[in-house]
């Protein structure tokens, strides 16, 4: 039995998602919580069950390559859908035959590496909006940690004037034990959040930290880089000459000819001799190895000890984790490891592993910043979904605008840690006014994004409206 969706009110978005894996659950959570009209679609029984049972969406079981399915989902009328289904062919047909049914922006998922060569033609002759690759937008992630020069995971904000640094306590071990309003940190940083055992806290001054506890900063590039060079954070300052790869799939093929173009010597261990002669023949300045990386005694003939930073990219959560933790016994400096299952990256995190990198959430906060586009300019997805970094523009009748922010009623969940206004940053405090232009930076959990949206567009529906119009007026979304 088939299902047409009608718009209640015009503000909220008609979604269609084809494909419940592990991506498009992830992507129906977080849009579904924004009282947009979701359907997801999916051939396995199973993975629909969970979808129905989790999540506030309509459910069907069918192949979204099937014309009658799109037909009788009213996809003329979707104003999205994503394509996510494990087969790139079928994600590029499903898109194209929703364009020409008359959705107004489709995105697909395509993980072949082989395609990425000729991903404009793609886009350009069959009517995408905008393809993801996982896989490469997660070794731009770890390339972009990589070749910072410092063991901190950081991202920039406001064309790199702003800056978000997510921090271990127990690397400043004098904040232990110590409430938030004993701690010495310049008013141009705000605490944003603590990460404690799973976790969000949002701070107040009489909050105690313990050794196990993530702090997320806010401010000024300038007083986070002076606030850790004076914590003594960055002492072990080091940038990378020599990268060890366990792991030659589609991430790691991605990963090493990334780090190759920045001048990193590149060694790929992988346990598969055919794709061993695929990844010589195609990335030849590597040194593929062929062996399990697991092995100590082929660890060690490869001088791991010389190595400035190891990423395990293998198809097991499991082994990326021990192999991770293997290579910091071994002193390596970086230390990276994929995690498929977001419930194992707090475990990670108090093992002193640097960085887990969650494909999921990358490629999500990928979509999700491509189609909030307008002037959302910028989204990071944090703590495995649930708080959201975004950078936005702020409009004219934004309810923010004139007002002193403790005269806004904000909610806890909402915290503007930034705004950049006429090319200054400042660190806003209860008596800040933000304008018509500016750019703010808020820290938002996600059970807080509908709020925050009434807040920004209260006349427009939301993120994904604001996006709408400009995609209307410009004939593509906005560059960020």
């Amino acid at each position: 039995m088939y299902f047409s969706i009608k718009h209640e009110r015009i503000e909220k978005m008609q979604i269609i998602i084809v494909g419940a894996g592990k991506l498009g659950f992830k992507l129906a959570e977080s849009l579904s919580q924004k009282d947009n009209h979701v359907t997801i679609v999916d051939i396995e029984a199973r993975a629909i069950e969970k979808a129905s049972d989790q999540l506030d969406v309509l459910t069907i079981k069918g192949n979204g390559m099937q014309l009658d399915i799109l037909e009788n989902m009213n996809t003329s009328k979707a104003d999205l859908l994503i394509a996510a289904t494990s087969s790139d062919e079928s994600n590029i047909l499903i898109c194209s035959m929703a364009k020409r049914l008359g959705c107004k922006m489709v995105v697909a998922r395509v993980r072949n590496p082989e395609y990425t060569r000729q991903l404009s033609f793609i886009k350009a002759e069959m009517g995408i909006d905008h393809i993801v690759t996982p896989e490469l937008a997660m070794a731009k992630e770890i390339v972009k940690y990589l070749l910072k020069g410092h063991a901190l995971h950081m991202e920039e904000f406001a064309k790199g004037k702003v800056t978000m640094l997510d921090i271990k306590i127990q690397s400043i071990p004098s904040f232990t034990g110590k409430k938030i309003r004993e701690l010495q940190i310049p008013e141009s940083i705000l605490i944003a959040a603590i990460h404690r055992e799973g976790n969000i806290i949002i701070p107040h001054g009489d909050v105690e930290l313990n050794a196990t506890d993530t702090l997320y900063l806010i401010g000024k590039k300038d007083s986070i880089n002076g606030f850790c060079k004076s914590t003594g954070i960055l002492s072990s300052r080091k940038y990378i000459k020599k990268a060890l790869i366990l792991g030659g799939g589609k991430a790691g093929y991605f990963l090493a000819q990334k780090l190759i173009k920045n001048g990193v010597l590149v060694k790929i261990i992988e346990q598969d001799k055919a794709r061993c002669k695929y990844l010589a023949e195609q990335i030849p300045e590597a040194l593929v190895i062929y062996g399990d990386g697991s092995d100590v005694n082929l660890l060690a003939e490869e001088n791991i000890t010389e190595m400035d930073a190891m990423v395990s990219v293998t198809g097991y959560d499991e082994e990326n984790l021990l192999l991770a933790l293997l290579a910091k016994q071994y002193g390596v400096e970086k230390v990276v490891a994929k995690v498929s299952r977001p419930s194992f990256i707090p475990i990670i995190e108090k093992l002193g592993i640097d960085l887990a990198v969650n494909p999921i959430m990358i490629t999500a906060s990928e979509i999700l910043r491509f189609i909030q586009g307008g002037r959302v300019v910028s989204l990071s997805l944090l703590l495995g979904g649930n708080a959201e970094v975004l950078e936005i523009i702020v409009n004219r009748d934004s309810k923010i605008v004139g007002k002193m922010l403790y005269e806004l009623g904000l909610p806890k969940g909402i915290i503007i840690g930034a705004i950049e206004h006429e090319g200054k940053v400042i660190i806003p405090n209860g008596n800040s006014i933000i304008h018509p232009g500016d750019r703010v930076i808020v820290f938002c959990l996600e059970s807080e994004v509908s709020t925050l949206e009434r807040f920004m567009y209260p006349s427009k529906g939301g993120f994904l409206n604001e996006f709408w119009n400009n995609y209307k007026g410009v004939g593509k979304p906005a560059s960020f």
